[in-house]
C-alpha cells in the first residue's frame, strides 16, 4: 500500500486533542452525609487535581476516528506486485481500425501470435484480446482521434522487459500530435494508408451579400487538406453536390450522399469590433485585410473602430483587442471571438509563420518572421513558427474563444501584413468554427521515419516485477469510519447517560 498525498498523515497530530480532553476530563466529588460536623476539627485546605485518562474505550475509538480521517486524505492505493507475464512479445493494434489493419498484417500477426506473442489493443490500457471476438465486434467507432505516441509512451513506462513489441497500425497525421517520444522498447512499428483516403465535408456555410448560400467545403485526402467556396444560388442548383434543407424556419446545407450532420446557413451580419489603443497603424492593415476577405466571401459584415474601450458596446462577433492591457470583463463576455495581443518579452526570431491545414491553402503558404513574443501555447496551437513556437493560439473561456497572437500587424514584426496570404488566412480564421473538431475527416498522413520514437536502449533498467493493478481503499475507509463513527456516538450517549443516573 502507499500514499498518494502523504503530507495528509500530518494530520496525526490532532490526535493529541482528544487526549487532553480526556486527561482534562475532572469528574465531580462524592457528596457524604454527616449527621453533626461539630466534632469535625478544621485542616488546613489542600487541593489535588488527578489527571487520569477517563473512558479509555471512548478514547480509543476517538482517535481511530481521527486515524482514518488522515488516512483518507492521504488517498491510501494498494498495488499488487507480480513477476512479469512470460510472454515472448507483445502484438498490438487499435480497437478502432481492428479489422481492416489484421487483414493488411494478417500474415506477420499469425505467425507472431502462433510463436506465442500476446495479442493486444493499441488503447489506453491495452487489454488483451482475441482476433475471433474482435472481428465479430462493428461497434468500435473513431470518434476521436487517438493518439499514438501518448500510448507508446504509457506503454514504455508499463513494460519492463526486452521482449519485442510489434505495433500495426494507420499512419494518419490525426493519431499523433505533440513531441516524438524517446522510449527503451524493443518496437518495430508497421503503418499504412486507410481505404477511406479521401475525405469531404462542409466547414462553414453562410448568407452572402448578393443572397446566395456560401459554402466552405474541405477535401482532406493523404497529399493535404484543401477548402474550396461554393455559391447556391436562390432557387438552388440541380448540379450541386449540396443539399439544401429548411427545417423549422432554419436553412441548412449537407452533402449529398454523405452521412455528415447538415451545417446551419449562418445569416446574420457580421459585427466586427477593432479597439485600436496605441496601434493604429496595425488598424489599418487589419481593417484592409478583413474588407479584401469580406468581399471574397461576399458576407455581410460591420466593421467599427474604437479608441475608447468604454464605447464598445452591444455583441461582437469578433473582437480585435489592439492593446497591450488586457480588456475588461464586460468586453470579453459580449464577444464571442476574442483576438489579443500576447504580451511579453519580445525577441528577434530567423523563422517564418505556418497556418495549420484548417487555416492554410497548404503547407507552403510561409510568411518570414522577424520578431515575436516569448511564451508557451495556452490553448490549441493554430499558427506556429518554423521551430514550432505559437504565433496564434486559442483556448476557450466560457462562451468565448480567446485567441492570443504572439506578433503585431506591423512590417517590423514580420510579413505576413505585406503577403498575399493575409486575406486568405484571415478568412479561414473567421469563417472555421473552433468548436467543430475537424481532425475526423484529416486524411493526411505520415510518413514512416517521422512516426518511429526515438529508441534509448541504455535508459531502460529492467526490473524484476512490475505493478499489475491498483486499488483504491478510500471505499472501504469511508465504511469504516462510518462504522466508528457510530460507535463512538454510542458510547458517548451511553456514559453520559450512567453518569446522570449513577
Amino acid at each position: 500500500m502507499f500514499l498518494l498525498n502523504p503530507i495528509w498523515l500530518f494530520a496525526l497530530a490532532a490526535l493529541s486533542i482528544p487526549v487532553l480532553i480526556h486527561l482534562w476530563n475532572i469528574r465531580p466529588g462524592k457528596v457524604l452525609k454527616v449527621g453533626s460536623i461539630s466534632l469535625i476539627s478544621e485542616t488546613s485546605r489542600k487541593s489535588s487535581r488527578s489527571f487520569k485518562v477517563t473512558d479509555v474505550p471512548l478514547l480509543l475509538l476517538r482517535c481511530l476516528l481521527l486515524v482514518l480521517l488522515a488516512f483518507l486524505l492521504a488517498q491510501p492505493v494498494w498495488q499488487q506486485w507480480v513477476k512479469p507475464a512470460k510472454s515472448k512479445g507483445w502484438v498490438l493494434i487499435p480497437k478502432t481500425q481492428f479489422a481492416e489493419t489484421y487483414q493488411k498484417f494478417k500474415p506477420q500477426t499469425d505467425s507472431l501470435l502462433k510463436a506465442g506473442y500476446e495479442l493486444h489493443y493499441f488503447n489506453k490500457g491495452f487489454t488483451v484480446v482475441d482476433t475471433a471476438t474482435m472481428l465479430k465486434d462493428t461497434t468500435a467507432k473513431d470518434t476521436i482521434p487517438t493518439n499514438y505516441w501518448t500510448l507508446v509512451t504509457q506503454l514504455n513506462s508499463r513494460l519492463n522487459t526486452d521482449a519485442p513489441v510489434y505495433i500495426f497500425s494507420p499512419n494518419r497525421m490525426a493519431h499523433f500530435a505533440g513531441n516524438k517520444p524517446s522510449v527503451a522498447l524493443n518496437l518495430h512499428w508497421q503503418t499504412y494508408t486507410p481505404a477511406d483516403s479521401v475525405s469531404n465535408w462542409v466547414a462553414k456555410a453562410w448568407l452572402g451579400a448578393d443572397n446566395n448560400i456560401k459554402v466552405l467545403q474541405g477535401n482532406s485526402q493523404p497529399s493535404g487538406t484543401t477548402f474550396t467556396t461554393y455559391t447556391i444560388p436562390p432557387g438552388g442548383d440541380a448540379n450541386s453536390p449540396f443539399v439544401v434543407n429548411i427545417t423549422g424556419g432554419q436553412v441548412s446545407v449537407s452533402l449529398k450522399n454523405r452521412k455528415q450532420t447538415a451545417v446551419g446557413v449562418d445569416t446574420v451580419t457580421y459585427a466586427i469590433a477593432i479597439y485600436t489603443d496605441k496601434y493604429p497603424g496595425d488598424a489599418a492593415y487589419l481593417i484592409a485585410a478583413l474588407k479584401a476577405s469580406a468581399r471574397f466571401a461576399q458576407r455581410k459584415i460591420s466593421i467599427r473602430q474604437y479608441q475608447n474601450a468604454d464605447r464598445i458596446s452591444g455583441k461582437q462577433e469578433w473582437l480585435f483587442w489592439l492593446s497591450d492591457k488586457a480588456p475588461g470583463k464586460q468586453v470579453v463576455q459580449n464577444a464571442k471571438n476574442l483576438f489579443t495581443y500576447k504580451t511579453g518579452r519580445a525577441v528577434n526570431a530567423n523563422s517564418w509563420i505556418s497556418a495549420g491545414p484548417l487555416y492554410a491553402a497548404s503547407q507552403t503558404e510561409k510568411v518570414a518572421l522577424y520578431k515575436r513574443v516569448e511564451g508557451k501555447s495556452e490553448g490549441k496551437l493554430l499558427w506556429h513558427d518554423g521551430f514550432g513556437n505559437p504565433v496564434l493560439s486559442m483556448a476557450q473561456n466560457g462562451k468565448t474563444n480567446e485567441y492570443q497572437f504572439y506578433n503585431r500587424f506591423n512590417p517590423q514584426w514580420s510579413n505576413l501584413v505585406w503577403s498575399y496570404v493575409f486575406p486568405k488566412w484571415l478568412f479561414r480564421l473567421t469563417n472555421t468554427n473552433p468548436e467543430s473538431d475537424d481532425s475526423n475527416y484529416d486524411r493526411r498522413v505520415m510518413a514512416d521515419q517521422q512516426i518511429q520514437p526515438h529508441i534509448i536502449p541504455q535508459v531502460k533498467n529492467a526490473p524484476v516485477s512490475k505493478v499489475n493493478k491498483q486499488v483504491e481503499l478510500s471505499n472501504y475507509l469511508w465504511f469504516v469510519l462510518a462504522l466508528v463513527f457510530f460507535a463512538e456516538r454510542w458510547l458517548a450517549h451511553k456514559n453520559r447517560t450512567e453518569v446522570r443516573h449513577g
